[in-house]
């Protein structure tokens, strides 16, 4: 028969492990990386699937916005920190990541599957969109984590 402390011990347990299961997606906070400009894109959302981030396994980042205009061609620059040393950067095409023209609401998707030797920790990703004439439209930086613990995809 079970003592209360052993049934107690039992519910802490599986509390924690539902505290610990990686969420399949989260909305994560997004500063301007000049909160004084007025980009014609408003960026209201990133949404990073899954979070936190694995290695080896595929990561998207969704990025919900507006704009007034019309964007018909442009780049998407992404550049990743960790800590303060810049270890990734890329340039796309903004049509490669949206539907083109893009106009009033739409959404950004970027996906990224990361080295299985990647170090736990924050990284921070500092996303530009630049027009046709490389005028910034808007730039954004957020925070995503890799645990510890988090799981490496077998090859």
């Amino acid at each position: 028969m079970a003592t209360k402390q052993s049934l107690l011990a039992l519910a802490l347990l599986a509390a924690a492990c539902i505290l610990l299961l990686p969420s399949a997606s989260a909305v994560t906070d997004l500063e301007y990386c000049n909160k004084h400009k007025d980009y014609p894109v408003k960026v209201s959302g990133v949404e990073i699937v899954p979070d936190p981030v694995e290695r080896g396994v595929p990561a998207t980042f969704k990025i919900s916005a507006t704009t007034g205009g019309t964007i018909t061609t442009g780049k998407l620059v992404i550049d990743v920190k960790y800590f303060f040393f810049n270890v990734y950067s890329e340039t796309d095409d903004i049509c490669t990541k949206t539907a083109c023209p893009a106009t009033d609401k739409f959404k950004l998707s970027h996906s990224q599957t990361l080295p299985s030797v990647t170090p736990p920790g924050t990284y921070t990703i500092t996303m530009k969109m630049l027009g046709e004439k490389d005028e910034e439209l808007s730039c954004i930086s957020f925070k995503f984590s890799i645990g510890l613990f988090s799981p490496v995809a077998l090859s």
